[in-house]
C-alpha cells in the first residue's frame, strides 16, 4: 500500500498471487481428505463385513 493508504497495481498482484497459491493449498487439502474419507469408508466396509461373520451369541 502506498504511504497514502491507496491500493496499487502492485498490492492487487500481490494479493492475487497469494490467493492463488492459498487455493493450491487447499485444493491438495481436499485432495488429502478425499483420499482418507475412501480409506475410511474401505476400513468400515472391512469391520462390517468381519462383524456379519461373527457367530451369534
Amino acid at each position: 500500500m502506498s504511504s497514502r493508504g491507496e491500493i496499487t497495481r502492485t498490492d492487487i498482484a500481490a494479493a492475487v498471487v497469494s490467493l492463488a497459491a492459498e487455493a493450491t493449498e487447499l485444493e491438495s487439502r481436499v485432495d488429502e481428505l478425499r483420499q482418507e474419507l475412501a480409506h475410511l469408508k474401505e476400513r468400515m466396509k472391512a469391520v462390517s463385513t468381519a462383524l456379519g461373520q461373527l457367530p451369534p451369541t
